[in-house]
C-alpha cells in the first residue's frame, strides 16, 4: 500500500525488454536507503519488488500484464519518473490509500494557470470514470489528488505548485499518457452492491457497464 504522497523522482539508467515483460533500473541515489531487497517500490504509481541494487539505483522486474496496462512501456533512459516506498502501519496517511495496480491509462488534454495553482484536465476511460466523484481522490501517476470536478469523458484537478516540483506532472506535455488508479474503497462498494444487494439490472444495461451511483440510486428507490 501506499499513500500517494511522492517522496522524490527517480530516472530511467536503463529499460530492457526480457520474456514475460521487461526489466527497468532506476537511478535514485538519496532514495530509500533503508529498503531491502524484495521491498515494495511504487514507480508512476506502479508497485514493482526491489529485485536488485547496484551503486546509487535498483532494479525491477515488470510483468508482460504491467507493460501492457501501464505506461512503463513509455519509459526510455534518461526519463524521470515519481517514486515512492510502501506504507508502513505507522506512517501518516498524507494522501490517500493507494495500492499501485493500475487501473488504465489517461491522457492530460488541458493545462492552464488559475491563480497559484494549475487546473489539470485528463480523459480517463469508463472504467475509472465510474468510481469518482467530485471531492474524491485519484491516483495521477502514483500522486494522490482531489477531484475537482467531472466531465463526460474525464475529470479535471488542481494542483499546487509544490506538487508540480517535486513530480514529474509538470514535466508532462499535452497529450502525455499517465496511470490512473480509481479510489480502492468505491470499487469494494460497487462489489458489495452489484454481489450482495440485489440491485436490479436495466433492461439496456448490463451490471458490469452499470455505474456505482446509477447502482446505489436504484438501491435507494427500492427501499
Amino acid at each position: 500500500m501506499f499513500t500517494g504522497i511522492i517522496e522524490t523522482k527517480g530516472i530511467v539508467a536503463r529499460t530492457e525488454r526480457v520474456a514475460g515483460g521487461m526489466r527497468l533500473e532506476l537511478y535514485a541515489p538519496d532514495f530509500g536507503r533503508d529498503m531491502t531487497i524484495g521491498d515494495s517500490v511504487a514507480v508512476d504509481g506502479v508497485c514493482l519488488t526491489i529485485a536488485k541494487f547496484l551503486r546509487g539505483s535498483f532494479v525491477a522486474d515488470v510483468s508482460d500484464e504491467t507493460v501492457r496496462r501501464s505506461t512503463l512501456s513509455d519509459l526510455r533512459q534518461g526519463a524521470s519518473v515519481n517514486l515512492e516506498r510502501a506504507l508502513r502501519l505507522s506512517d501518516r496517511l498524507g494522501g490517500h490509500i493507494v495500492t499501485g495496480h493500475v487501473d488504465a491509462v489517461g491522457t492530460i488534454s488541458l493545462r492552464q494557470p488559475a491563480g497559484n495553482s494549475t487546473l489539470y484536465r485528463f480523459t480517463a476511460p469508463a472504467e475509472v470514470r465510474e468510481f469518482l466523484v467530485e471531492k474524491g481522490s485519484v491516483a495521477v501517476d502514483g500522486i494522490s489528488l482531489t477531484v475537482a470536478r467531472l466531465f463526460d469523458d474525464g475529470f479535471g484537478v488542481s494542483v499546487l505548485p509544490l506538487t508540480e516540483q517535486t513530480t514529474t506532472l509538470g514535466d508532462k506535455p499535452n497529450g502525455g499518457r499517465v496511470n490512473l488508479e480509481a479510489d480502492m474503497f468505491a470499487k469494494y462498494v460497487q462489489r458489495y452492491v452489484r454481489q450482495y444487494m440485489g440491485v436490479p439490472e436495466a433492461r439496456d444495461e448490463s451490471p458490469a457497464k452499470r455505474s456505482l451511483g446509477d447502482m446505489l440510486k436504484d438501491l435507494g428507490e427500492g427501499r
